[in-house]
C-alpha cells in the first residue's frame, strides 16, 4: 500500500533570496498577450544560458519559447527572445477549449549525451506529461507521452490519470531493487472530472492520499541506452511525500530537476493552500502557492531524509501577488551559472522572476 512517509520536518540548510523579474510580457506579441511564466533552463554546449519559458496567448493557449539567457556579472538580468522551441503540433497537444504545450523542465543527462524535457500536453483528455530530448538544446525532437507502467499489485494505471510536474534526475540512481536507473519525479492527480464531469475522486486500490502528491518512478539505464524512447515507459512507482504543513495543505509537485549537494538530492518543490472550488482544471481564486525543499537519501531517492516545516519563499512582491492567477511563486529551473544557483520560478502565472539559492551559514 502507498501511504504517507513520517513527517520529516526539520530544517533544511538552504535558502532562496530574490533578485527580480526576468522576463516579463511584451504588449506587442500576440503568443504574449497572457503571460510568461513557468520555464525550463538550459546551459548549451557552447556555455550559452537558455530560458524556455511557456508563453500564453489569447484563450489560454501555450507554446514553450525560447530566449537567450542574458547576464551582469554573473546575475541574471534579462533575457533576448529568439522565437519558439516546441508548439503545440500534435492531437495529445491540443483540443476542446484549451491546449498548448506548458510549464517544461529540462534535465542534462550526462550519461545519455541528451536533454530531457518534460512538459505538460494539454490535449483532449487534459494535461498529459510528454517528452523532448535534444542533444544541443535547440533542436527537440518528441518522444510522445508518458506510459506508465501497470501496477498490479497496487491496483494501480498512472496512464489513466492526469499528471504534472514531471521532473528527471540528472544522474543514474538506483531503483528499489537496486538496478541502475533514470528516476524521475511526478503528480498524478486522482481527478477525471475533466473527461467525466460526474466522476468523484476516487482513488486507486493501493493509494491512500487523496490529495496531489510526489511520487517517484524508474526506467532501467540499459534500457534507455538501447532505446531513448524507454524514458517514456517508467515502472516501479513509489509515493514519496504529500502534503504535511497548512501552507501545502491542498497539494504539492516537484519544482526543479533535484540537485545534487553534500546531504543529498535537494529537490525544491512547491506548496499549495487554500480552497478549490470545483475541478482541479478550472481557474482558482483562492489558492496560494509557497516554495519548500526537501533533502532525498542519495543511496534511495524515494526516501526523504529532511523537509522544511516553513516555506523558503513565500509571495510578497507585487509581481508575485497580482497577476493572471494571485498569490503564486512557482520554482521551475535551477541553473548554475558561474559558480552560483539560480532558481527561475513564475510569478502570479504572468511573468517571470529569478532567485539565487544559498546554503545557509551554520
Amino acid at each position: 500500500m502507498t501511504s504517507p512517509a513520517v513527517s520529516t520536518a526539520s530544517t533544511v540548510p538552504y535558502e532562496i533570496h530574490r533578485l527580480g523579474v526576468i522576463m516579463a510580457p511584451d504588449p506587442q506579441a500576440p503568443e504574449e498577450v497572457e503571460g510568461v511564466l513557468n520555464p525550463a533552463v538550459a546551459t548549451d554546449p557552447q556555455g550559452t544560458v537558455w530560458l524556455f519559458p511557456r508563453l500564453v496567448s489569447e484563450g489560454n493557449f501555450s507554446r514553450i519559447g525560447r530566449a537567450e539567457v542574458l547576464c551582469d556579472g554573473g546575475v541574471p538580468t534579462g533575457v533576448r527572445r529568439d522565437g519558439i522551441a516546441l508548439e503545440p503540433a500534435r492531437t495529445w497537444e491540443a483540443g476542446g477549449r484549451h491546449g498548448g504545450t506548458e510549464d517544461p523542465r529540462i534535465t542534462r543527462i550526462d550519461a545519455l549525451g541528451l536533454y530531457v524535457m518534460t512538459y505538460v500536453a494539454f490535449g483532449p483528455t487534459g494535461p498529459r506529461t510528454a517528452l523532448a530530448v535534444s542533444e544541443d538544446a535547440h533542436s527537440w525532437r518528441r518522444l510522445g507521452p508518458l506510459q506508465f507502467a501497470y501496477d498490479d499489485a497496487l491496483d494501480l494505471d498512472l496512464t489513466l490519470f492526469p499528471n504534472k510536474d514531471v521532473v528527471f534526475f540528472p544522474e543514474i540512481v538506483p531503483a528499489p531493487d537496486g538496478t541502475p536507473s533514470i528516476a524521475l519525479l511526478h503528480r498524478p492527480m486522482w481527478d477525471l472530472s475533466f473527461v467525466r464531469p460526474d466522476h468523484d475522486v476516487r482513488l486507486p486500490g493501493g493509494v491512500l492520499e487523496h490529495r496531489p502528491s510526489i511520487w517517484i518512478s524508474y526506467v532501467p539505464a540499459d534500457e534507455v541506452r538501447r532505446d531513448e524512447s524507454a524514458l517514456t515507459r517508467p515502472r516501479d512507482h513509489r509515493f514519496l511525500a504529500g502534503p504535511e504543513q497548512d501552507w501545502e495543505s491542498l497539494k504539492i509537485g516537484a519544482g526543479p530537476a533535484p540537485v545534487r549537494v553534500p546531504e543529498g538530492w535537494l529537490l525544491v518543490y512547491h506548496g499549495v493552500s487554500g480552497t478549490i472550488e470545483g475541478s482541479v482544471f478550472t481557474p482558482q481564486a483562492d489558492v496560494h502557492y509557497a516554495v519548500g525543499a526537501m533533502l532525498l537519501d542519495p543511496a534511495d531517492p524515494s526516501r526523504v531524509l529532511q523537509r522544511t516545516a516553513a516555506p523558503l519563499m513565500t509571495p510578497e512582491t507585487d509581481g508575485e501577488r497580482e497577476g493572471v492567477v494571485a498569490n503564486v511563486v512557482f520554482p521551475t529551473a535551477v541553473e548554475r551559472i558561474e559558480g552560483r544557483d539560480f532558481v527561475f520560478y513564475g510569478m502570479a502565472d504572468s511573468r517571470i522572476g529569478v532567485a539565487e539559492l544559498v546554503r545557509r551559514e551554520s
